[in-house]
């Protein structure tokens, strides 16, 4: 067991070169690799995806590209990649490709998210929680968390304000394994230190997010053969509630139309999409009031990936009722109620309750990352209390959808993006 302990904590070895150079016709790209002096050793990447993976960081230090006249970001505009000794308050275990990939994910939802305070919760390079809010970052912090506490543990939290001593507090009293901020009000990063093994990183460039989100990034992913496919970044078209087109379609003559959502769903949605940025497909966000109240990722069909969503919902809300009525997990309260007969009566209640709530969801709005090709996701979503939808739009049936939530009662109003939002 204690090898087995070992292989998560053992620094790799990388043979990866210092620099590494990438020529795109008559552009060249210039990268070094990024490494650190923790604890007076010189080193890169703890390890890959995994623990038998050797890994490196790269940071683009010269050369730019730009491709029919549109110019991608470039040297001086690294964020994670351009982390250096004074950015990590403290270390913690030596950091891993994981831990970064995941807060480079919350940045790339942040982007779109600088008008209010957000906090974003990562576990596999997923959102698990989200929130903004006019009320201050550490209540950002506290709706993120209180959306999904399950998955949020040993997670990574993003914030893009500067982070405060009643923020730091809720991040200290549960597990999480990074934390980053633009900034930490005096006193925060000693509070945050109590936990030896939090690697606290400060990102100065969050701040200018919504700077670096008006142009895109060269986005490389490499194929099982070693083949490389590139291409342009993904960019939200939806910044405003004016980004959004009107849900119409046309059907043998019959022109189909959706109620447009009211300011209120507007917000929701807007946040909801640039959640969705962050999301792998195939993939739908709920969302009421600024929390993410439910996110479903990388299914195989659209329906079945809204089921799966709405189960999860009802799991975390009876998670959340019986953690504060029993102070134990929902899954803790099962255990204890084989054997304890009021345990089995406080689980009854809860599972009720929780599914009376419908786990939250009535009120939500809704995004799907892709168009729905039929009706039954819209309807099963209208069955969950959901008030305001948005997605791609294109579908052959999309006057099926608008006629869906046409017929709903109260009358549930649908916006299309223009955009997939696909996550691969």
């Amino acid at each position: 067991m204690s090898d087995l302990k070992k292989m998560y904590t053992t620094l790799l070895h990388d043979s990866f070169p210092e620099d590494l150079r990438i020529t795109l016709g008559n552009q060249e790209l210039v990268y070094k690799k990024r490494t650190w002096n923790i604890g007076g050793e010189v080193r890169g990447l703890r390890y890959g995806e995994n623990p038998d993976q050797p890994a490196a960081l790269y940071e683009q230090v010269g050369g730019e590209l730009i491709l029919e006249g549109v110019a991608f970001r470039g040297p001086g505009q690294g964020l994670v990649s351009a982390l250096t000794e004074e950015h990590m308050l403290q270390a913690g275990k030596h950091p891993g490709k994981t831990n970064l990939t995941d807060v480079d994910n919350a940045l790339n939802i942040l982007q779109y998210l600088s008008a209010k305070p957000c906090a974003v919760i990562l576990k596999h390079n997923n959102p698990c929680g989200a929130a903004w809010t006019d009320d201050g970052i550490a209540e950002a912090v506290s709706r993120a968390f209180w959306a999904d506490r399950i998955a949020a543990f040993g997670g990574a939290i993003v914030v893009n304000r500067p982070l405060t001593k009643e923020a730091a507090e809720l991040i200290n009293s549960f597990y999480f394994e990074v934390v980053a901020a633009p900034e930490f009000e005096p006193g925060v990063v000693d509070i945050l230190k109590a936990r030896k093994n939090l690697r606290i990183l400060k990102i100065p460039g969050i701040a200018r997010l919504d700077e670096l989100a008006r142009s895109p990034f060269l986005d490389i992913k490499a194929l099982f053969d070693g083949g490389l496919v590139l291409q342009t970044s993904f960019q939200s078209r939806i910044r405003s509630e004016a980004d959004f087109l009107p849900a119409t379609a046309e059907k043998d003559g019959t022109i189909y139309t959706a109620r447009k959502p009211s300011r209120k769903e507007m917000d929701d949605l807007i946040f909801a999409w640039s959640v969705e940025a962050g999301v792998t497909s195939n993939s739908v966000i709920f969302v009421r009031d600024g929390v993410t109240t439910g996110i479903g990722t990388g299914e195989q069909d659209r329906v079945g990936c809204a089921e799966l969503t709405i189960t999860k919902a009802r799991t975390k809300y009876a998670d959340l009722l019986a953690f504060k009525e029993q102070n134990m997990s929902i899954f803790e309260l099962m255990l204890a109620a084989r054997s304890d007969s009021a345990k089995a009566a406080a689980l009854a209640d809860i599972r009720r309750r929780a599914e009376e709530a419908r786990g939250g969801l009535p009120g939500s709005v809704l995004v799907s990352d892709g168009f729905f090709p039929f009706r039954d996701g819209v309807d099963l979503c209208i069955a969950q209390g959901v008030t305001a939808i948005a997605q791609p739009g294109g579908s052959l049936r999309d006057f099926e959808v608008i006629r869906a939530v046409n017929e709903a009662t109260p009358q549930v109003a649908m916006v299309f993006t223009g955009q997939r939002s696909f996550k691969h």
